[in-house]
């Protein structure tokens, strides 16, 4: 299982992901599920990736494919004139493999299906963010949807939905995502550490920052310990329940 989450702010997109991609007593393994490309002072863009590995993989390898063949510009990413031309692109790949892989022509319902998020800015333009389903097809982010989630979403969206605030820090957002995690991850076994961070700084065109965080890591375990005891505080001041005799 997966869990990643894209964030559009006011001040840019934050992106962040687990890496695990099989859990059990005797099978676990860890995998990149983030990648990026980008060219200095003109675009740059951002992919999470969630669902069947191999679909995952061979989606990422087009894509680079098609950025190292200089001369079809059809299915070059940073040829595109924008980040919607981008979504675009990268939705036609993954149905054509979807579709090449399944044995009953169902991509959205078969079990290599995986789904993305999608992130960036080209300069000149807005930075935009895009939820790309199995199909192929997907939808933006807007004011009322500033977010996406792919994978395990249930145990990480409510603290999402409750707190999240377009214009805040790269750094409160983040400090907000690592509790959505801790959430995720103490609800769900699939989803683990290490985990991915980075971020776009609208109108920068580069990633602004990219950071991993491991196991045991400092911050995270007291974002999870301060997160836990700030909720036992918080149900303890709230009324107590009284029985209507």
């Amino acid at each position: 299982m997966t869990y990643c989450v894209g964030l559009k702010l006011n001040r840019g997109l934050v992106f962040i992901s687990d890496t695990l991609t099989n859990a059990g007593i005797d099978n676990i393994n860890t995998n990149k599920k983030m990648f990026n490309w980008h060219e200095d002072n003109e675009k740059c863009i951002v992919l999470l990736t969630s669902g069947n590995l191999a679909t995952s993989q061979a989606t990422i390898n087009l894509i680079n494919e098609g950025i190292q063949d200089h001369e079809n510009n059809e299915n070059n990413i940073l040829k595109a004139n924008s980040m919607f031309q981008v979504a675009r692109i990268i939705g036609k790949i993954l149905r054509n493999i979807s579709s090449e892989y399944a044995s009953d022509g169902q991509a959205g319902e078969n079990p290599y299906s995986s789904t993305f998020i999608l992130g960036g800015q080209f300069k000149g333009q807005s930075h935009k963010l895009f939820l790309i389903y199995p199909e192929g097809n997907f939808i933006e982010a807007s004011e009322d949807q500033p977010f996406f989630q792919i994978g395990e979403t249930k145990y990480g969206k409510p603290i999402l939905v409750r707190a999240l605030e377009q214009d805040a820090t790269f750094g409160d957002s983040i400090k907000l995502l690592l509790v959505s995690f801790d959430s995720t991850m103490k609800a769900n076994v699939s989803v683990g550490m290490p985990i991915d961070i980075c971020t776009i700084k609208k109108d920068e065109y580069q990633i602004n920052k990219q950071i991993r965080i491991k196991k045991n890591d400092p911050y995270f375990q007291k974002i999870s310990n301060g997160w836990g005891e700030s909720l036992k505080k918080s149900i303890k001041e709230l009324p107590s329940f009284n029985f209507i005799k």
